[in-house]
């Protein structure tokens, strides 16, 4: 099976990600279908349809997608140091009390 460069790993996460939520979807809106035996034929049609329009949209919105999950969240090792740094300056800063010796 010929393989696709890391470089592209976006683009192939896209394909799968689009192509099975569309598949899961499609098969929701369509199960009316099933009690008429015509399921899979309207299943395959609006899955194809659905995914050439969402794949697109998947591929060009990832990237702003990341940066907002990068702005939403808080790497717990950067925050860690972060409230220790804290701490440490919350000690050396002389309290109230210490300077009325």
């Amino acid at each position: 099976m010929p393989r696709v460069p890391k470089r592209y790993n976006h683009f192939v996460f896209g394909v799968i990600q689009s192509g099975l939520t569309c598949l899961v979807a499609a098969a929701i809106a369509n199960r009316p279908f099933l009690s008429g035996g015509s399921f899979l034929s309207h299943w395959l049609e609006s899955w194809l349809l659905a995914w050439v329009t969402m794949l697109p949209i998947v591929i060009f919105a990832a990237p702003l997608i990341r940066r907002l999950v990068a702005f939403l969240t808080l790497d717990e090792a950067a925050s860690s140091v972060s409230a220790t740094s804290a701490t440490a300056r919350e000690q050396s800063v002389p309290q109230a009390g210490d300077l009325e010796r």
